[in-house]
């Protein structure tokens, strides 16, 4: 049995990070490599696994199915009118929810007004700290300047121990080391266009490197993995302070930290998730994406590891990234599925293949109109919120946090008939996935269990030159 089918998702997040570094830095550097050539790269390792034939995300066997129901060529939000989106929460509201201690009060009702329309740029340097967990909602302004007095000593102390490495040190700390030269070339790259970070010798970017530095010292374990950089940058540029800086970006990784597992654990479910929802809400998208290679959902990895943070201009992720900080859980996959509804039509019309998705995928970054698709991502919770009928199963339900119904309404619609499958195969009982019957080849369990074991390296490609040869332990990194 080939590898892929042990684990589809390590070979093919392996397959995906050879070619990141190269189109993801910079829209320079990605025209060194046309979108053309990746996805001829992608099919060769594909094909040289022996995978093409098996990209089900989730699914580790053949499955030769064919859906069948009324609402197969529907999507949920079919019909339904995008959400209105509120002004954002203004510097007179924000004052208004802070009683004459310091202490912020109606934090639900202030979370919502966030939820619904951000949050004026005045005063986000403030407000962030209290959504990154830096600061406590129920904690007065003293307990706050005491604790924030803790932090700035924690921090300078914590800088302190890889300031005072000698170099002898550093030669016998290959990991130390090896995360310290991946800092250093990412912070070279990382939002050099915007005027906070460019230019050279720029403090800012020193300060960059001083905090990821500092970061790894804080979490060894998890180090610095490429990406990081793109998540602290906008928040140095809000807090512009190095302490808040640091304190809010160990808030955000709280968060985000599984993105950048060594296993890429936290990377598989998402688009296990990712893939779960979309079969249940528009299940025709879905099947048309899987027909063209793409049911791997492989071209959402960058939305997913850095918050869409290559996608939206700076001022727009950082609206999006405090919606998504008071929203409901996992709400950055009704993101995903807000902006695939979109371009669904260009897609299916135009006859993508798995390049054209590709190259779609890559240039709709700083295309998108975030008021649109924050209004549809909520109109999409409402819709599964809001499900009377059993097509949102429990499965999805759990994904964003609504509450589980009972195994009877889970199955009204199989037991209704109102979703059947034609089957092409009949080799074993029928499950029931996603509240859909279908029927799929069965491997052997023992094979399907286990997985690859790769080694970590914060290097993804070495060299321009050397594209034909790359290393499976690149398959925990992204850029």
């Amino acid at each position: 049995m080939g590898d892929f089918q042990k684990d589809p998702y390590t070979v093919g997040l392996s397959m995906f990070s050879k070619i990141t570094d190269k189109i993801l830095f910079s829209p320079v550097e990605r025209e060194l490599r046309p979108e053309q050539e990746m996805a001829e790269l992608l099919q060769a390792d594909a094909r040289d696994q022996g995978t093409l034939e098996c990209m089900d995300t989730g699914q580790t066997d053949s499955a030769e199915w064919q859906l069948v129901t009324s609402r197969a060529n529907t999507s949920l939000l079919t019909g339904v009118l995008p959400a209105k989106r509120h002004q954002p929460l203004c510097p007179l509201d924000w004052e208004l929810h802070i009683d004459q201690d310091g202490v912020v009060t109606d934090v639900p009702l202030l979370l919502e007004k966030i939820y619904k329309g951000g949050m004026d740029e005045n005063i986000r340097s403030e407000v962030w700290k209290f959504l990154l967990n830096y600061h406590k909602w129920h904690h007065t302004t003293e307990v706050r300047e005491t604790n924030k007095k803790a932090r700035v000593e924690e921090y300078f102390r914590m800088k302190l121990q890889w300031k005072s490495l000698s170099d002898d040190q550093e030669n016998r700390f290959s990991g130390f080391r090896e995360r310290k030269t991946q800092i250093e070339k990412d912070i070279g790259r990382t939002d050099r266009t915007h005027p906070y970070f460019q230019g050279d010798k720029n403090p800012n970017m020193g300060l960059l490197q001083d905090i990821l530095m500092t970061y790894v010292m804080y979490n060894f374990d998890l180090g610095y993995v490429q990406g990081m950089s793109d998540l602290l940058s906008p928040i140095l540029f809000v807090m512009q302070n190095e302490v808040d800086a640091f304190w809010c970006f160990v808030g955000f990784m709280d968060k985000v930290g599984s993105n950048f597992e060594f296993d890429q654990g936290g990377m598989k479910q998402q688009l296990a998730d990712l893939t779960d929802i979309m079969k249940c809400v528009d299940p025709s998208l879905y099947n048309y994406l899987d027909t063209k290679e793409s049911g791997n959902l492989y071209f959402c990895f960058r939305w997913l590891l850095i918050w869409f943070k290559r996608e939206f201009s700076y001022n727009d992720t950082m609206t999006l990234w405090e919606v998504l900080w008071t929203s409901p859980p996992n709400y950055h996959l009704l993101v995903c599925l807000a902006i695939l509804d979109t371009e669904k039509p260009s897609i299916i019309e135009n006859k993508y293949g798995f390049t054209e998705i590709l190259k779609h995928v890559n240039d709709m970054s700083h295309r998108i109109d975030l008021n649109a698709t924050l209004a549809r991502a909520e109109s999409l919770y409402e819709v599964l919120k809001n499900d009377n009928t059993g097509v949102v199963n429990n499965k999805v339900r759990g994904i964003i946090g609504l509450p589980l119904v009972s195994c009877e309404a889970d199955n009204t619609l199989t037991e209704n008939g109102e979703e059947m499958l034609e089957m092409r195969s009949a080799s074993k009982p029928v499950p029931i996935l996603n509240g859909v019957k279908k029927e799929r080849h069965v491997t052997d369990s023992s094979n399907t269990s286990s997985s690859l074991n790769y080694s970590s390296s914060v290097e993804v490609i070495s060299e321009l030159e050397d594209e034909t040869r790359f290393e499976s332990s690149i398959a925990s990194n992204f850029f």
